[in-house]
């Protein structure tokens, strides 16, 4: 196989990934303190390099194959959405953004999440999902006069979380977080926060990726039929 068939290749599946991730984004555009995620492109060097680091053998095939593009990484934008007013009771934002509402999903895991939307279900303070609301004693919080005081609020870096679906995220280290009791600071009643995503920027990207996608693609089949000739002349 023609040896510049390989970095085609692998651009393409890198720029199918790359329209994956800007479709949802682009697709939750109107979610609730959505945050968008982005990919990093990498080389088969980068990891060769690490390996003689690390004291460990390392086997070189050559310049074409070792340079090879590869998705290295993904990770999601910490930058705050638009603060938008609803007048609701049950919507709330976080001026920080670096705080979370703390959640108990249907098998009772603890989430954090962004989204303030909430509503009432049975009496109780649920987010769009259904996943109850806790208070600063893990508890269920009951719409009752000041319930907006018992919302338990919880701090931590972005880096110390793993995104679960669109909108909720998973502690990676409990210890790297600290529990809010007094939420006054934090929290803004009648307001919730907008998805960070720039619809038109994005937009952007996506076209730019499906252009490159098509590009790699046109590439390898004019590589396929300047080898389908070499071959029929051979053959001759």
């Amino acid at each position: 196989m023609n040896q510049g068939v390989y970095s085609l290749a692998a651009t393409m599946v890198n720029q199918l990934n790359r329209v994956d991730v800007l479709s949802n984004n682009l697709a939750n555009a109107n979610t609730t303190a959505f945050k968008k995620d982005n990919i990093v492109e990498g080389s088969f060097n980068y990891y060769m390099d690490k390996n003689k680091k690390n004291g460990e053998e390392t086997t070189k095939l050559n310049e074409v194959i070792n340079t090879v593009p590869k998705i290295d990484g993904n990770y999601f934008s910490n930058i705050q959405g638009a603060i938008v007013q609803t007048a609701n009771q049950f919507d709330f934002s976080i001026k920080e953004k670096d705080v979370f509402f703390k959640i108990e999903n249907q098998n009772k895991d603890v989430l954090l999440t962004r989204d303030g939307e909430f509503k009432s279900l049975n009496g109780f303070l649920v987010t769009s999902d259904g996943y109850n609301v806790l208070s600063v004693n893990n508890e269920r919080i009951a719409i009752e006069d000041g319930f907006e005081s018992q919302i338990q609020l919880i701090q931590s870096s972005f880096n110390n979380l793993e995104k679960q679906g669109n909108n909720n995220y998973k502690l990676k280290n409990d210890l790297d977080s600290r529990e809010i009791n007094n939420n006054d600071e934090y929290l803004l009643q009648g307001s919730i926060e907008k998805s960070n995503v720039n619809t038109i920027t994005t937009m952007v990207s996506l076209i730019d990726s499906q252009r490159r996608l098509e590009q790699a693609q046109k590439a390898i089949t004019g590589i396929d039929e300047i080898n389908q000739k070499l071959i029929d002349k051979v053959t001759r």
